[in-house]
Parts: structure tokens; C-alpha cells; sequence
């Protein structure tokens, strides 16, 4: 499918200028960080130098103080304290911090993951009952229970308080807890409003430590579960994200957990940790155990203290990744051929599938495949206790939230956001809802063009790429929304006669290119899955390029490689897009 290209304006450039000669680096750097609102020495200060005194007083947070009056007198009390998560990463990574911190401060505290399956996001009908049948006074939840209005009135009638630290959008009412931490509810002036779960978790015991006069070193050894939650949950990576972000990949990378220097091991990752190892590696992990058993396991690992139980639960885990990953493989298979049997498929502008046997465990993974393979809105559904469930993943700035909530007479329940979104409804009311979503999404594409595009940053020549230019670039990271790793235009380049298909099906391109015209350097780049412009490429003609810079590692030796995004012909009519 052809991409549209998206070349940014270049930033103002007195600003670029003024930042170049401030920080003595590339005019095509300053652009870079002007781009991304950075325009002063101070500013680049606190991006290239993020540091811990950065942080936000947790105080400034609505109801912080409640928090963890609440918390003092439960431990003051000995009183018997539950903590509670969501089932995904940032969940649990939420409620090893919270219980790892508590359980040296209470005689009794125990954690509660909610079973996918039989009782599915948010706090339970269930979990409730368990905490006031085993006399547990105080719940404090992580990552969910903002929207918990009625569970959470259900839980005072029954002599339950809770404390919740969520970062979801809140409803227009405020759940009736002890306190609520969300920096998204209205009237919280917290100045930054995209923390993960767990970073509002973090949030909270640095409250704690702060008013009890806890030197806060010790919670800065959490920050790596902190990193994995800011990144499996894609979070905004700017202000105190990536404070958080930065220091947590330090210990990530210098001093894991015992749980997590495992599924590292399991993952087989060698070298320094970025994000997109969390991502791609970790995440997927602590994700599989939620999806094809219990959350509970990968609470478990992540609180390991000696290295047999984490080895015995890693190797446990990674059994469930395997699983996860065939299942994966199969029933996106399926799906495919699904719509490909369907007669005038190619003419839909949206994907809504429903097979009862389908995981449901994987169908959100399943519609984000076919997103990928499509790149139309895709709604995968299976059968789970009686009722149509699934999961839907967006493209582009169709906002996914709102084309659902339009059919929400069709649905049982619902929640998510623009981009994702999960749902269920009675199973006979699958095929109007089917019917209905296509026609708001095709009402939607004359507003919302449903193609692929690629943002590219600025225009470079290869010659521009030296040493300097990239050890600047490395100190972006970490990347992620709203920092994204830079992406670059180069025009006129050429085969250096080296180029060959690679990969088991000959799908990727390892690319030696020259810049026609100009410097003699080759340049080593790879372009995965684009065998597609293989014979454009041997044509000997110049063609343009969008990419990426990174660092590969071979043999010992370190090198720049250029990862290629998308690539075109000089003589495409597209280049007017640019």
C-alpha cells in the first residue's frame, strides 16, 4: 500500500540559529528540538540532563493528601490492606511497586489480580467480596477504578475503603472513595497529566516517603518497573515521563529486578535496553501470562527475591509467550482468509470479525495485525460467557472511541479511547452493529483519509549523518509519543551495487547506498518487509529514501545503519507529496 509522506514544516529559524549556536550542534538538530518545543539552553538542559529533583511535588496531586493520611492510619492500625490491579503490564508492574513498598511496612497485605476471563477489567463484583469476606479494611487499586462508581459504593456498604490511582480519562462522576489520585479528574492541578498507572502509584509512595521522612532513594530502586509501564502502555515520553523513563532504564540496564533480569534473560536481550525492548520484548511477556492464565504470575516475577523462583516462574511465563505467539499466528491467519473470502471486501473501509472459538486473549493483538495488513478500523470479537467480546485498534485520526460509542444502543458495555477500544454485545447483534460501524467509518473517510503516513521530520543529505550528529541523536532517547525517533528525507539516492534481498522468504532489503551526485560514502541500511522496490533499487536510478538513524552492533563493532521507513522512485508522481 502506497504512504502518504509527510514532511514537516522546518521550525522557525531565528529559534534554530539562536538554539544551534547556544548548544554548538547542527542546525539540522536544533530543528529537531525546536520541533519538539525545545528552544532555549535551559530546555535542552532539561531534556538532554533529565534529573530526579525534576520531579513534581506528589502533593500537588487532588486528594494526595487523604492518600496518604489514609495510609498512615492503616499501618499505624496494622490493618489488613489489599492491593489491587489491572490484569495488562502497566497493572501489574503497579502492584509489585505498591506491595513491594507496603510489605515492610504491614503485617498484612496481599495483592488481588482480577481473572481476565471471568470477571475482565477494573474492579470486580468479585474482588470486593474477597476483600470483605478476608476482612480486608482498605483496597488500594492501581490502573483502574476511576469509572468504578457503583463498585466502589457497593465496597463501602460492605465496610471496604479504597484508595484509587488511575490515569484514564475519569466519567462525569468521581467514584465515592477514601481518595482518588488521577491528574485527569477535574479540579487536579497536578502539572503533568500523562503518568502511567504506576506512575501515579509511584506518585503516592513518593507522597508517603516524603511525609514520613523516608529518604526517597530507596523508591528510585522501582523506577524500572516504573520504565516498563511507561512504555508497554505508550504514554506521552515528555516531562516527567521521561524523567521517570530515563532513570528507570538506568536501573533496567545496570541493576534489574531479579524478575526482570530474567524475562530479560528469556528474551534474549543482549546490550543496552531501550524502550522498544520493553515494548516488543518485556512487555509482551508480563502481557501473555494475563492473557492465557492469570495476571497473578507476572506480579509474581516481578517480586522475586531469589533467582530459583524467578527462573521456575520466568520459564512458566515464557511458556505462556509461546502459546500466546502461536495463537497469535493462527487466528490471524484466519481472520485473513476470512475477509478475503468475503465477497467485496477490498470495496469496506472497516474490519468487524466474530468467531466464537477465536482466544479472547488475543483478539486485541489479532486487530492490530490486520490494522497493520489493511490499514482500516478493525473490530475482532469472540464468544466469552454468552455475549460477543472483543477488542477494536484504530488508524490514522479516526477516532475509534466515538464511531463505537455511535452504535452504544448495540452494546452490553464498552470503554477505550481514539485509538483502542474494547466491547461486548449479544451475539445477534453483531451483524447491524457490523452493518452500522462501516457506514459511520465510510461517512468518516471524506473527512479522515484511511492511508498510511509517514512524518518526516527534515530533509538531510547523507553527508550530514557524521559521528557527532548521531552521538547527538542518541541523547533523544528515550523515544516514544511525542518524542518519536527522528525521521529523515534524502533524495538521490543510489544502489551502491551491493544491495541483495535477505530474510527466510527474501522479504527485507539490505541496502550499501550513495548519495548521487555527491559524497563517495556508502551508507549500510536495511528495509524490512519492502522487497517490493528490490528491482526499483537495481535499476541503477536514484531514488528517494525516509529513515531512520540507528546503532547496530556486529561482531563487536558498532555501526550506523539506516532503517528505511518507506522508499520511491524519482519519477513517482508522489513526490508531490512531499
Amino acid at each position: 500500500m502506497q504512504k502518504i509522506w509527510n514532511l514537516k514544516q522546518p521550525a522557525d529559524m531565528n529559534e534554530v540559529k539562536h538554539l544551534s549556536a547556544a548548544l554548538n550542534v547542527d542546525m539540522a538538530i536544533a530543528n529537531l528540538l525546536v520541533q519538539r518545543g525545545i528552544k532555549t539552553y535551559q530546555d535542552a538542559r532539561s531534556f538532554f540532563r533529565p534529573r530526579l529533583s525534576d520531579l513534581h511535588d506528589p502533593f500537588l496531586m487532588k486528594d494526595m493528601d487523604k492518600a496518604v493520611k489514609r495510609l498512615v492510619e492503616a499501618i499505624q492500625s496494622d490493618e489488613k490492606v489489599l492491593v489491587y490491579g489491572d490484569y495488562d503490564v502497566d497493572g501489574t508492574t503497579s502492584v509489585a511497586l505498591m506491595y513491594s513498598f507496603l510489605q515492610n511496612k504491614l503485617t498484612n497485605v496481599d495483592y488481588y489480580i482480577p481473572d481476565r476471563y471471568m470477571e475482565g477489567y477494573g474492579i470486580s463484583k468479585q474482588g470486593i467480596e474477597y476483600a470483605a469476606k478476608n476482612n480486608y479494611s482498605l483496597v488500594v487499586v492501581l490502573d483502574c477504578g476511576i469509572k468504578a462508581i457503583d463498585k466502589i459504593a457497593q465496597a463501602k456498604e460492605m465496610g471496604v475503603e479504597f484508595i484509587i490511582c488511575d490515569h484514564h480519562n475519569p466519567g462525569d462522576e468521581i467514584p465515592g472513595a477514601v481518595a482518588v489520585l488521577d491528574p485527569k479528574q477535574p479540579g487536579c492541578n497536578y502539572p503533568y497529566k500523562e503518568l502511567s498507572g504506576c506512575g501515579v502509584g509511584f506518585k503516592f509512595v513518593q507522597a508517603f516517603c516524603r511525609d514520613q521522612g523516608i529518604p526517597e532513594d530507596v523508591i528510585y530502586e522501582l523506577l524500572d518497573l516504573v520504565v516498563v509501564s511507561i512504555a508497554s502502555d505508550i504514554v506521552p515520553l515528555t516531562g516527567e515521563n521521561r524523567v521517570l523513563a530515563y532513570y528507570g532504564l538506568r536501573k533496567l540496564n545496570s541493576n534489574p529486578s531479579i524478575g526482570l533480569k530474567t524475562l530479560i534473560k528469556y528474551a534474549g536481550m543482549q546490550g543496552e535496553i531501550r524502550v522498544n525492548d520493553i515494548v516488543f520484548r518485556i512487555g509482551p511477556r508480563l502481557n501473555a501470562s494475563g492473557r492465557i492464565e492469570h495476571g497473578k504470575k507476572s506480579v509474581a516475577i516481578l517480586m522475586a527475591q531469589d533467582e530459583e523462583e524467578a527462573e521456575a516462574l520466568g520459564s512458566e511465563i515464557n511458556s505462556y509467550n509461546e502459546i500466546r505467539k502461536t495463537l497469535d499466528q493462527n487466528i490471524t491467519q484466519e481472520a485473513l482468509e476470512m475477509i478475503q473470502q468475503n465477497d467485496g471486501w477490498e470495496k469496506l473501509n472497516s474490519t468487524v470479525l466474530y468467531n466464537r472459538d477465536w482466544h479472547k486473549g488475543v483478539v486485541g493483538i489479532v486487530a492490530s495485525r490486520l490494522t497493520e495488513h489493511y490499514y482500516r478500523p478493525t473490530i475482532i470479537l469472540t464468544e466469552s460467557n454468552g455475549m460477543a467480546t472483543g477488542s477494536a485498534r484504530s488508524v490514522g485520526e479516526f477516532d475509534l472511541y466515538e464511531a463505537v460509542g455511535a452504535c452504544a444502543d448495540l452494546l452490553e458495555s464498552y470503554g477505550g479511547h481514539m485509538y483502542a477500544a474494547g466491547m461486548s454485545m449479544k451475539i445477534e447483534n453483531v451483524p447491524e452493529f457490523r452493518r452500522r460501524f462501516e457506514e459511520i467509518v465510510t461517512e468518516s473517510v471524506k473527512k479522515v483519509k484511511l492511508v498510511p503516513t509517514i512524518d518526516i521530520d527534515a530533509k538531510v543529505s547523507l553527508s550530514d549523518l557524521n559521528p557527532k550528529f548521531l552521538r547527538v541523536l542518541n541523547q533523544f532517547e528515550p523515544f516514544g509519543p511525542h518524542n518519536m525517533m527522528p525521521v529523515f528525507l534524502t533524495e538521490d539516492v543510489m544502489d551502491y551495487g551491493t544491495s541483495r534481498l535477505v530474510g527466510k522468504g527474501s522479504e527485507h532489503i539490505k541496502l550499501d547506498l550513495i548519495e548521487a551526485n555527491r559524497s563517495s560514502s556508502v551508507f549500510s541500511a536495511i528495509a524490512f518487509s519492502q522487497s517490493q522496490h528490490f528491482e526499483m533499487i537495481k535499476q541503477s536510478l536514484p531514488f528517494d529514501i525516509c529513515y531512520s538513524v540507528t546503532e547496530n552492533e556486529y561482531r563487536g563493532k558498532v555501526y550506523m545503519q539506516l532503517n528505511v521507513r518507506d522508499m520511491r522512485s524519482r519519477l513517482s508522481e508522489s513526490n508531490d507529496n512531499a
